[in-house]
């Protein structure tokens, strides 16, 4: 049957974990895995449901999803783009990016999924690392995509999902003509699939290249958080964006493998009110929500949430308070769990197998080993903090940083992944988050390195130096802060908010400072490097690290 679950419910978690057994296929691809086989055993299965920005919804079958990728797939070869090839994929949650997804992962190329706010220097980094190949966008993005084309001399070939234009491919044309594509190709587990980038603290984003089996190593975690995902009747939905590894492997690869209809429709903004509507109009039953979205609806005062069976969420500890806020408004457990980018849903809660402890991100799940260790790679006893490690091989865990071996090479000591995340486990095996190790900012479900920001910043006439730090927030969990040391007798009126507009439009306006903190300098280590952490300690002390303001 496809779609047949990895974990099997009715034992204690001691029991799913002992009797955990991992898949080795020899032959693995994403495409056949979450649309083929489905296509082949059900054809009329509901895939997608897209509520279109006119409230018009239009409903998508397996059988649909599967002849309109393998075309799409003839369609890239067509246009010289083959295995190992990278193509980006830069679209909100629409029909379109599934079936980009989709044909590119059955011709064995290599997606590069890109966030649809995204600056054009953000933009241009990303694909001129990854040399990809190939872009498919709509008409909102292109002017970003054209304005950068010169900066990407392997950017070949550019396709637009809206109307034509000179010099840009039509999407839906050029399918159109396409011939009906075969089966996905013979790709193994350990072939790439995508790169998804991660923001670092030092230097700009890595590129994490993950093969098909990555969906593999999902499944069992997102499976126990959605209480046997697959279940009659469920449909699941998230606000994230399918370019992040949340909204992608989080749920809509694990929804289709499982032959649950996934609706798509990112809101141009989040609006808390409109979930219990959206829930109840298109028969939501899972849902993936952000920390952020989460305290929006109960900042918002939303009461209840009808017709959920599973409410999940990751990239920060909610908390006690949070929790039973969603057991009244949800009538139900919200099921956390807990990874990166990296290495993701290794940790995590099911409320129908164990209780949840307040402030845990669970117990490691079935198939994966995860402890504490110390700076040697040493797993530490039970209490003792640490940082958060997962031992390899595992089918969730990257192949490694694209182009970047010695910085793969730092990501390990010994066999554990090291997480950067500071962490204790107690001695049922739940994980507790402590702090970062790095200087990585969380901002609504986002994790923000500050090199990014600090280098458009510094690039602004005005900027000698700058630092960009998270402050405590109540929605977003932490706050960009950006402390700036101003060039001699730079004029100030106005540029506060020319360098926020600066960061916006260059980078994304999700990682746009809230304050910038003028100073006379920064606190610096011997070698040159910037101390953040004194930045942080400053800021929350309600100054800057020289007490000027702007």
């Amino acid at each position: 049957m496809p779609g047949r679950a990895l974990v099997q419910t009715g034992r204690d978690w001691e029991g799913l974990r002992a009797d955990f057994a991992w898949p080795r296929p020899a032959r693995f691809n994403i495409a056949d895995a979450v649309c083929d086989v489905w296509a082949r055993a059900d054809p009329g299965r509901l895939a997608l449901r897209y509520l279109r920005p006119d409230g018009e919804v239009r409903d998508w079958t397996y059988a649909q999803l599967a002849r309109a990728s393998a075309r799409f797939g003839e369609v890239l070869k067509a246009h010289g783009i083959g295995r190992g090839d990278r193509v980006a994929v830069l679209l909100p949650q629409t029909p379109e990016a599934v079936v980009t997804h989709l044909a590119a992962y059955r011709i064995g190329a290599v997606v590069l999924p890109l966030f649809t706010l995204f600056g054009e220097d953000a933009l241009a980094f990303r694909l001129g690392d990854a040399g990809a190949k190939a872009v498919i966008t709509d008409g909102a993005s292109l002017p970003r995509i054209r304005a950068i084309r010169d900066r990407c001399p392997e950017l070949a070939e550019i396709f637009s999902i809206d109307e034509r234009q000179p010099g840009i491919w039509s999407f839906w044309h050029e399918l159109g003509k396409a011939a009906d594509g075969g089966e996905a190709v013979a790709t193994g587990p350990d072939d790439p699939a995508f790169i998804a980038y991660t923001s670092g603290t030092t230097g700009p984003p890595k590129g994490a290249l993950h093969g098909h089996r990555v969906l593999i190593g999902h499944l069992p975690g997102i499976e126990l958080a959605h209480e046997g995902l697959g279940q009659p009747g469920d449909c699941l939905w998230t606000p994230a964006d399918w370019a992040w590894m949340g909204g992608l492997a989080n749920a809509l690869l694990p929804a289709l493998y499982h032959g649950v209809p996934v609706v798509a429709h990112r809101m141009a903004k989040f609006d808390p009110e409109r979930v219990p509507s959206l829930v109840a109009e298109l028969g939501i039953r899972n849902v993936f929500l952000p920390p952020t979205s989460l305290r929006l609806m109960r900042q918002a005062g939303v009461r209840r949430v009808e017709g959920l069976r599973s409410v999940t969420s990751a990239g920060e500890a909610l908390g006690a308070e949070m929790l039973h806020w969603g057991r009244e408004v949800f009538g139900r457990e919200i099921n956390e769990f807990y990874g990166q980018t990296e290495c993701n849903a290794v940790v995590g809660n099911a409320a129908s197998v164990a209780p949840v402890k307040p402030g845990s991100a669970g117990r490691a799940i079935p198939g994966h080993e995860v402890a504490i260790i110390d700076g040697e790679g040493r797993p530490l006893p039970a209490g003792e903090s640490g940082e958060i490690a997962v031992r390899r091989p595992d089918p969730v865990m990257f192949l490694g940083y694209w182009g970047q071996p010695e910085k793969t090479a730092e990501k390990f000591v010994g066999d554990w992944l090291r997480t950067g995340d500071e962490g204790r486990m107690d001695e049922e095996g739940h994980v507790f988050f402590g702090a970062r190790v790095d200087d990585v900012i969380t901002s609504s479900g986002y994790r923000i390195g500050p090199s990014e920001i600090e280098d458009c910043l510094a690039g602004h006439p005005a900027v000698v130096m700058a630092a960009a730090v998270g402050v405590p927030d109540p929605i977003r969990t932490e706050a960009v802060r950006a402390f700036v040391v101003l060039r001699q007798g730079a004029p100030r009126e106005g540029l506060e908010s020319a360098l926020m507009a600066r960061v916006r439009e260059r980078v994304s306006p999700h990682v746009v400072p809230r304050e910038v903190v003028f100073v006379e300098s920064l606190p610096m280590t011997a070698t040159g490097k910037i101390q953040r952490r004194l930045l942080r300690e400053e800021a929350a002390g309600g100054r800057g690290p020289t007490g000027a303001h702007a």
